[in-house]
């Protein structure tokens, strides 16, 4: 492997750029000291007055507006529930196979239910020895609160119909019907829905720009630029456009990053609640992925082959089936994992994007490609693939922090939403930000002091404040993938 060294204006480590001075070295400087002529001689440099854009478009928030939306609330707290699973199955029930007994605490299974039990098979990491799933299909002819007995249609005991011999056998159930001898009585019992509640809650967010009066009329002779299209000869317009710009981009990272404040910690000691962001609510409801094709991924697969990245992409499509099965879905990527996709695409077919709808993009391939996606499609879904930069931003997470990509389902959900009291459809990732006829608090900015025309108080100052309050809903987590680095130990 290549080693890669930096040198120049390009430097090994990172030194932070924002100062909380305003000059110091925010100015270039024409002096001997610094191998260049001075300012007294007779002779006049050839002066480049605009600022070299050596870092492009600094910004890093994009992700939000194209994935959410953002909408108003009244309160402190947003609650929102969504739906459970239709069917009734368990995934770690304990069965002893001569009596036919199966433990699982608090049941929904009742008398006269046909269920599958499923004994998992064997598959160990030799690529040669494996063990198919045991099923063994009955009906229920008793139940208590944690247990019920099922009778075998393939013989007199569980275990002569198939599973393994033991008094408490690790199964899975599913019920997929009923059976009811002629002349008996219905069904008894009923079934409630489940009630699944979610909930988060706003942070406030704050920045502040100060100035003295003196330092507002300190002409430069460098001509300085924002990517807002400030422009001017007073350094203190980029100082303020900056912190704006960088005050809008924390809007989006809080709320990506956010973390709630656990019990006991010295965050909430101090009164900081916290608030979930989409990496922590994927981590908590949704899917992660591990080492997406990584070096070391034969450690990892169950036939002791190295795995492709097709292999480990269908891996995440039939993970998708047991969730939502959501059809049209947008891959978030850094650099490495969106090469690896590329990698990946183009040994498959070298036209990737053949029969992808672009459902989400209004059904116009130039509308996707113009906001930086490529689409393909694989099984029976559509994926639209396109750079993070967040993820790769030396100041963000390109830093490190092994966050590879996210899958985000594109369209909305169906929730019901406590605070209206009624079914709504929701992007199944949006802000909501605190907002009444008193004050809109999605993105406030205000000046105090007594320069450039405002007078709230004597101090000869000019202070720009940034204020918003907002918080991030993750619904459908089961239908976001992380992908992430793990350590891998051989």
């Amino acid at each position: 492997m290549g080693l890669f060294s930096t040198g120049g204006s390009f430097p090994a480590g990172l030194t932070p750029t924002p100062t909380k001075t305003l000059f110091g070295n925010n100015y270039l400087t024409f002096d001997s000291a610094s191998g260049g002529g001075t300012f007294t001689q007779q002779f006049l440099p050839d002066v480049y007055e605009k600022e070299v854009e050596r870092y492009g478009n600094r910004s890093v928030a994009s992700f939000l507006r194209m994935v959410g939306a953002e909408i108003p609330s009244a309160s402190d707290q947003i609650i929102w529930s969504e739906q459970g699973r239709l069917h009734i199955a368990y995934n770690a029930a304990s069965a002893n196979t001569t009596s036919g007994v199966v433990t699982e605490n608090g049941h929904a299974v009742r008398v006269g239910q046909t269920v599958a039990l499923i004994e998992a098979g064997t598959h160990p990491n030799d690529g040669v020895t494996w063990t198919a799933d045991k099923v063994v299909k009955g009906v229920v002819s008793a139940v208590a609160t944690n247990t019920f007995t099922v009778k075998a249609y393939g013989g007199s005991t569980l275990t002569a119909a198939g599973l393994t011999s033991g008094s408490s056998v690790t199964v899975k159930v599913f019920v997929y019907g009923s059976e009811f001898a002629k002349g008996t009585a219905g069904m008894a019992g009923s079934v409630d829905a489940g009630f699944q509640k979610f909930s988060n809650s706003p942070i406030i967010i704050k920045d502040k720009y100060s100035i003295s009066g003196s330092d507002t009329a300190q002409i430069g002779w460098v001509e300085v630029t924002t990517e807002n299209g400030a422009s001017g000869y007073l350094w203190y317009l980029k100082s303020e456009h900056e912190t704006r710009l960088r005050f809008e981009d924390y809007l989006e990272m809080a709320m990506v990053e956010g973390e709630l404040a656990a019990s006991g910690s010295g965050a909430i000691g101090d009164g900081f609640k916290g608030t979930e962001g989409m990496f922590a609510a994927i981590e908590s409801r949704g899917n992660i992925y591990q080492n997406f094709n990584s070096g070391e991924n034969a450690l990892d697969n169950s036939d002791g082959a190295a795995r492709s990245g097709l292999q480990d992409f269908d891996e995440i499509l039939k993970n998708l089936d047991k969730q939502g099965a959501i059809e049209e879905n947008m891959l978030f990527l850094n650099r490495a994992t969106a090469l690896t996709f590329d990698d990946m695409l183009g040994a498959v077919n070298a036209h990737y994007n053949g029969g992808t709808s672009f459902g989400v993009f209004n059904n116009s391939e130039d509308m996707a490609l113009n906001l930086g996606f490529s689409g393909f499609r694989r099984g029976s879904y559509d994926f639209y693939k396109t750079d993070w930069k967040y993820l790769n931003d030396a100041t963000t997470r390109g830093l490190g922090g092994n966050i590879d990509g996210v899958l985000v389902p594109a369209g909305t959900s169906t929730v019901y939403d406590q605070s209206l009291g009624k079914n709504i459809k929701r992007p199944f990732l949006h802000v909501r930000y605190r907002a009444s006829e008193a004050d809109d608090r999605k993105m406030k900015s205000w000046i105090t002091g007594s320069v450039g025309g405002v007078y709230t108080s004597d101090v000869d100052e000019m202070n720009v404040h940034f204020l918003s309050e907002r918080c991030l809903c993750v619904q459908g987590a089961n239908n976001f993938v992380l992908f992430k680095t793990a350590s891998q130990v051989a």
